[in-house]
Formats: structure tokens, sequence, C-alpha cells
């Protein structure tokens, strides 16, 4: 949301003509600051570890702030003067006009400055459709419409349409792998409020789902291992937002924006419950401080974000400290990840099993690159062992005795393009995310799943990636 947003349709609530702009209050009404702890350089899972455990206890208080990209704190500073406390969940935006667009480096600056300080990180992208530049207005840029059958061009791989949504996508690479090298974990929210039409993206549906399905995809096959996935919707009493979830293994975080009430209802609490099953959830969007009652009755909420202008447009002083004040909210100084997650503590080391109870084995246990992976009888051995970096997301399936990468040849995405043991590069081609529902190792990058080649389960039959189809050949048992 930003403030071209807030008489869309009606839906956001208006400043009420008596709402005082709150003024700095006195020293006397702070909080004692809390010393902040400085975050490490961490991993997606140690965040994704932290908020399953606050989840029920504790939520995070989360603030953006909007444009312009030259002031990227301005909104988390107006927290800091009412309350004496940072946000411990800071929000920004790579949002879209042209000068702003200029000056995403500020953003990015900010966002490290952010987690080193010890707040956790969110980016949201307000983009420009791919029928136009990299920059755009809001009104008739990002708030606009695209046909149908353009939206279909978009979403079907090799149009001019599709070609161009990733390479808007690619305009941001460079930038999300600067908070990577950092050891930076982005909660990051692509195509918000996709059951909108407020938005170019939104309302289509299932083709709103499998657009959400692309950008993560190439996102991921481009290294960024350290974006947490977060999946948006808006509370609209249409219901039914489980049609635009693309899918567990597309989502690290389930979220709701709050706009067309100040606070989720208990079915809307439900409904995202649902959706979420064991995954953490938040609210990506509200603009009322939510207060001690309603935490206490939706616990489940990992944090909250209050939007940009509303925070003093829509919230007294005494509203917006009564919120940092309450036991159950964390701010910057209250956080405190666990010290590892998502590396080796996380990671499962064994065999990994499949079609006919048989194991994906290095063949002849082979080290050297290019050493085919096959299926073979189980055995204890070398050429069976393998470390799988994150099981309940998307990273590397390691051969631990040539320390080398389950590798699509190639990096190749067509359908029977072989599997293979390759020196770990960081690339797409080594990138696999596991969906235990299915029970499918799926390449981001190529799209499709590991594969025995024609459902053949005599030894030595090689793995391949192959278009996911639920068959028992793509169907494996991580280990324990």
């Amino acid at each position: 949301m930003r403030a071209g947003r807030l008489a869309r349709g009606g839906l956001r609530r208006r400043v009420a003509a008596g709402l005082v702009t709150a003024a700095v209050v006195g020293a006397a009404g702070l909080a004692a600051t809390a010393p902040a702890q400085a975050f490490p350089a961490s991993s997606k899972q140690q965040v994704l570890d932290y908020l399953a455990s606050i989840s029920g206890n504790h939520v995070v208080a989360g603030q953006h702030n909007k444009e312009p990209a030259t002031q990227p704190n301005q909104y988390s500073q107006i927290v800091k003067n009412v309350t004496g406390q940072w946000p411990g969940l800071w929000g920004g935006d790579l949002m879209f006009n042209a000068s702003d667009v200029a000056n995403r480096q500020r953003v990015i600056d900010q966002a490290k400055t952010e987690w080193a300080n010890g707040s956790l990180v969110t980016l949201t992208w307000h983009v420009c459709p791919p029928t136009m530049g990299s920059s755009c207005s809001f009104d008739g840029g990002v708030k606009s419409r695209i046909t149908n059958e353009q939206f279909d061009q978009v979403v079907t791989d090799g149009t001019s349409l599709n070609t161009a949504w990733k390479n808007r996508l690619q305009e941001a690479v460079p930038y999300l792998q600067q908070l990577k090298d950092a050891g930076v974990p982005v909660l990051f929210r692509p195509l918000h409020e996709m059951n909108e039409t407020w938005n170019w993206w939104g309302g289509y549906g299932a083709k709103s789902a499998q657009l959400y399905r692309i950008t993560h995809d190439y996102l991921v096959s481009k290294g960024l291992t350290n974006l947490i996935w977060v999946w948006n919707v808006q509370d609209n009493p249409a219901g039914g937002w489980s049609t635009y979830y693309p899918g567990s293994s597309y989502v690290d975080v389930v979220s709701l924006d709050a706009w067309y009430k100040s606070y989720p209802s208990s079915s809307d609490y439900q409904q995202i419950q649902s959706i979420a099953g064991s995954k953490p959830m938040a609210i990506a969007e509200m603009g009322k401080m939510p207060t001690e009652s309603f935490l206490a009755s939706q616990p489940k909420w990992a944090y909250f974000m209050i939007w940009s202008e509303q925070l003093q447009g829509n919230n007294t002083n005494a509203e917006i400290q009564s919120t940092y004040f309450d036991p159950r909210v964390l701010y910057q100084g209250k956080l405190s990840l666990p010290s590892s997650g998502g590396g080796a503590s996380d990671a499962r080391t064994g065999s990994i099993t499949g079609l006919a109870g048989k194991c994906v084995d290095a063949r002849a246990s082979g080290t050297a690159d290019g050493t085919v992976v096959q299926l073979y009888t189980c055995a204890t051995g070398v050429a069976q062992t393998w470390t799988v970096a994150a099981p309940s997301g998307t990273g590397t399936v390691v051969n631990t005795s040539s320390g080398k990468c389950l590798d699509v040849a190639g990096q190749g995405t067509a359908d029977g393009t072989p599997v293979q043991l390759w020196t770990c590069n960081g690339s797409g081609a080594q990138q696999w995310t596991y969906d235990a529902g299915t029970r499918t190792l799926r390449n981001p990058q190529a799209g499709k799943c590991l594969d025995v080649t024609g459902q053949n389960s005599a030894d030595s039959t090689p793995l391949q990636v192959w278009t996911c189809n639920g068959q028992t050949n793509q169907q494996w048992s991580l280990p324990v």
C-alpha cells in the first residue's frame, strides 16, 4: 500500500478530521531503550526458526518505509521518536517511479544497516508491468490492468512478455545479491495482495499464483537463497484466498493485509491458519496499531507491519506507545536469533530413497565432475550418502564423499536433461526444493522434478529432470 492507495474502492480507512498529527512525546513517556543485539550474517532458516519459536507467545513489531527512496527510514524514525524504540522489523520497497528506482541502493544500504542493528528486514515491490518500462507512475502503472491475453503471455514460457517479466526480475537481482553477500535474510513479499484487482498482477486466481511461481523459480535460479518467500493476500470479504496459493514448496510465510477492517476477523484468522498449516503467519500491512486484546485473541501472528503514513495518520501517540509497551511485542533489542539454523544443524545427511525402495547413487562411487547420478539398490557407502542442506526449503544436495553437488547438466531446463555430480558453484542448476506433501525434489531453475528415467527401477538407471507429474518415479524420501 502507499498514499495513492488510500482511496482505492473506498476501502482504506480515512483519517478522522479530529485526529491530531502526533508530536514527539517527552522523554518521560518513553520506554527504557533495550540494548540492540547486532545480527551476524545468518541464513533464512534462522529467521524462520525464530518466527516459529515466537508464534503463539510474542509478535515482532514492524514498520514500513515507503518512498522516497532517499529517505528509507523516515517512518521507523517516527516510531523511535514516539516510543524510544526502533521497530523489530524494518520494511522497505524496491519501488517504481524513476527517481526511486534510481535510488534503490539507498534502500538496500538501509536494509543492511537495520539488520546489523538487530532488526529483521522485509521488502515489497510495487513493480511496473512487463508491458511498460522499468519505471512507471503508480496510477496507470502499478495500479493498472493488462488484458487477459497479455497476462496469459506473461505466464507462458518463451513469449515476449514472459521474457520481459524475467528481465524485470533481473533488475532486482544485483540488489538482492548484495543482501545475500552481507548475510541478510529478506522476508520478500512479491506480487502482494494478489487477490485484489487494484494492481496489474492480481485477481487472476490460479494464474496469479502461477506468476508467483515463475517469480520464485527465476530468483531462486539466480542463487538468491537468502529470500524468505512471503505470500500475501488482502482481507477482502470474497474469501477463497487459497485459490491464489502457489503451493507449499513456494512459500515460507503466509501473510494477510488488513485494510477492509482494522484487524483481521476471527474467520480471517482461521482462513489464513488453514492455508499456512505449520508455516509462520503474519499481518504484512495494517493501518491501526494492534491492541493487547487483539494480539491475545489471535496469538499466532509472528509479526505485523504498520503502513508508512498510517502510523500517525491513524494512530495517536498513546496508541503507538501502548502497542510497543505490550510485553508480547518485540522491537529492536528484544529480538535474538538462534545461533544457528539452515546450516549444518538443519541439514540432513544419509540416503535418499525412491522408486522400488532404491537409493540415489553416484555411479561407481565417482567423485569427478560429470559423474552420473543413478538409481541403485541401497547399501552402506559413500556413493549413497547425501547432505540435504535445506530439507524444508530450497538448497543444495551434496554428495558427502566428493563434496560435489547434485547438478542439472549444462543448467538445462528440457525434459530428459541428465543429473550429475558437479563442483558446487551456487548456480540455479544446483538448487533443489523438497515438497514433503508430494515428496518431490524440484529444481526451480528448470521448474522440473528429479525423475527416474523411463520409470525403470533397474540398478544403474540414470536420473534426470522431467515435468513434475506426481508419478512414483518422482517421489523421494529424504534422510531422517
